[in-house]
């Protein structure tokens, strides 16, 4: 695995290439984090305190989970981040270094790596918290941003800094221009998915601000948001919806987006164990969650994205669900791959692979075809 130093970032266009020409299909913008887990007796209440029965670290990050979880169903994909010279930069690149994922893009910088403190009780109820500077000072290299023309798609979460997030926006947008005036004799521009991981308090001074947040609602292809970064955007579920559905009609008129189509562009809202919302092209449908014995819910919303991402966006165009029921079977799959997820202990040993995503849909009586 290739890394790119900060010194490269600024170095130009060739910097932080690694000397391999092959771009991932799927390009994964956000954190390559260390989780460290604390198996607590209770979620301790303002000045109160709490045990660990247990303590250990694992492999994490949003923009992490999203491309091993894409790369264990057997997807091509890469990571854009930034992760700290210290121990648990080093930890982080070992753990990515172990995977399929391409990490051509991800700099190390001087400062301290990222890493979350969860606390999590015997119900599995959790609290997070997140450290350490050096995913806040992402700053995508030219190498980064020109290897997003030949991607197929390029994730973005939340949690990236407002400048970056601005950059690959306008790198994208300058893409679908491009594409645009060139028409049929020019290569289509990559798909935006955008996750609004974090609500809005918790993202600010460090993730997206509200008002990138606000062009990525109105432009990215495929927009997911969970059931606390939800209503803490929009003001509550039922706006959220409404707020979605309006910016889809609008985008569709505008014709900003990649993809065209009845059913495009697409969002989902989710609901933890309560399920999903999905409106896609305008149409609101409300999806059940799989009903499994969890063992740790952490992460299932990115296993979830990457179900989604695997089958409305990397599958081939001319089969990739431009229909009603190709948007449900779509949400189906994603749901079960978070379904799964939740079935093992911390996020990524759990991801399954496609053939146990389709072996768990054909047990419960569901169509796994696109």
């Amino acid at each position: 695995m290739t890394t790119a130093s900060d010194a490269e970032a600024e170095a130009g266009p060739d910097a932080g290439d690694g000397g391999d020409d092959a771009t991932p299909a799927i390009l994964s913008v956000g954190a390559a984090a260390i989780d460290e887990w604390y198996a607590v007796s209770n979620l301790p209440e303002p000045d109160g305190g709490a045990f660990a029965r247990e303590v250990t670290s694992a492999f994490g990050g949003v923009g992490a989970n999203v491309a091993v979880a894409l790369d264990r169903l057997g997807r091509d994909a890469g990571l854009v981040s930034r992760v700290g010279d210290d121990k648990y930069g080093r930890r982080a690149l070992e753990y990515l270094a172990e995977t399929g994922v391409d990490g051509t893009h991800v700099a190390v910088g001087d400062d301290t790596h990222t890493r979350s403190l969860i606390l999590r009780d015997p119900d599995g109820e959790r609290a997070i918290v997140t450290a350490g500077e050096s995913f806040r000072g992402l700053r995508p290299t030219d190498a980064a941003l020109d290897a997003m023309a030949d991607a197929d798609a390029v994730f973005l979460t939340a949690y990236a800094p407002d400048r970056a997030a601005r950059r690959i926006l306008d790198r994208v947008r300058s893409l679908r221009a491009a594409a645009a005036e060139a028409g049929e004799s020019g290569a289509d521009p990559p798909a935006l998915v955008f996750d609004l991981s974090g609500s809005v308090e918790e993202l600010v001074g460090r993730g997206t601000e509200p008002p990138t947040i606000h062009r990525f609602l109105h432009e990215a292809d495929l927009f997911v948001a969970d059931g606390v970064a939800a209503p803490a955007f929009f003001g509550s579920a039922t706006a959220a919806v409404e707020r979605v559905a309006s910016a889809q009609e609008w985008a569709r008129g505008s014709g900003s987006r990649s993809r065209r189509g009845p059913t495009w562009p697409r969002a989902v809202l989710t609901h933890g164990a309560d399920g999903m919302t999905a409106v896609a092209g305008g149409e609101v449908r409300r999806f059940d969650a799989f009903d499994v014995e969890t063992v740790d819910a952490t992460g299932a919303g990115d296993a979830f994205t990457a179900g989604l991402i695997d089958r409305w966006i990397a599958a081939d165009p001319a089969a990739s669900s431009a229909d009603r029921d190709g948007v449900a079977r779509g949400v189906r799959f994603a749901a079960a791959v978070a379904a799964i997820n939740c079935t093992a202990r911390f996020t990524q040993p759990g991801l399954p692979t496609r053939d146990e995503v389709e072996a768990f849909l054909t047990d419960r009586g569901v169509d796994a075809g696109r």
